[in-house]
């Protein structure tokens, strides 16, 4: 079957208007769910934003108006998990911040968290400055920056401007690859980092990945681990005190 321009061009705006028409319905149900929320009907709120979720939108302020609807509703586990995706997409928000820490105080667990000393904390603190595509996009600047300068000091005639043109292209190289090592290093980071929310009531954690093993310790609704390793049904799981362990993997939902 032929397809003509005119055919072409029917399809390309008749997908244009149903975009436009799911986002607009995603705006309607965003307004009335707040709407809900306001009128205390945090229930009928949550309905209506996880309505929007299904249709494959998201944004940290969906996530967190989930999070507040949970909260009042006294649901420690998906309030956190919400507030965490919020965190996901906007790092720098105070309110979030503040949130999921009001949130955190209703959880069961009581885990300490490890400091960080000495250069991996210094490490941390300078990947932490920019994200892995802020890293990538100042390797690349410097890098051109690098390219220019050498061919400034190829094409120069002048021997105190080759002298010049060569210390530049040395510090812009050395600025390249300093931080295509931190675009590195936070690309790794971001590759192991696989967080999840307990979301059982009680969940038993074990010394290995099956109902024989022997129990470590138990953990609650609302508690942040962090995903090792997975075995058939099993995740094995770290916490920010260091503890590990074996745990259902139906018991915790990734973020």
């Amino acid at each position: 079957m032929r397809i003509n321009t005119f055919q072409i061009l029917g399809l390309f705006i008749l997908l244009l208007g149903l975009g436009n028409y799911s986002f607009g319905q995603n705006i309607q149900l965003f307004e009335e769910g707040n709407k809900l929320y306001d009128e205390g009907d945090f229930g009928g709120a949550v309905d209506k934003y996880e309505a929007i979720l299904k249709t494959g939108e998201e944004s940290a302020e969906l996530y967190y108006n989930l999070g507040n609807a949970h909260y009042k509703l006294n649901n420690v586990a998906p309030s956190i998990y919400y507030y965490e995706k919020a965190l996901q997409l906007n790092p720098n928000d105070s309110e979030i911040q503040n949130n999921i820490t009001f949130a955190q105080n209703m959880t069961i667990d009581a885990i300490d968290n490890i400091p960080e000393v000495g250069l991996k904390k210094l490490l941390s603190n300078l990947t932490a400055l920019f994200p892995t595509d802020g890293w990538a996009l100042l390797t690349s600047v410097f890098a051109v920056l690098f390219t220019l300068i050498f061919i400034f000091y190829y094409l120069s005639g002048s021997t105190a401007k080759k002298r010049t043109f060569f210390v530049g292209s040395g510090i812009f190289i050395s600025l390249a690859v300093v931080c295509f090592l931190f675009a590195f290093h936070s690309h790794n980071l971001e590759r192991i980092d696989k967080p999840a929310i307990v979301f059982a009531s009680e969940s038993q954690v074990k010394s290995e990945p099956n109902p024989r093993g022997t129990l470590s310790f138990t953990l609650h609704a609302g508690t942040k681990v962090q995903i090792l390793d997975t075995i058939n049904n099993w995740n094995k799981i770290k916490l920010s005190d260091g503890k590990t362990g074996w745990m259902k993997a139906e018991d915790m939902k990734p973020l």
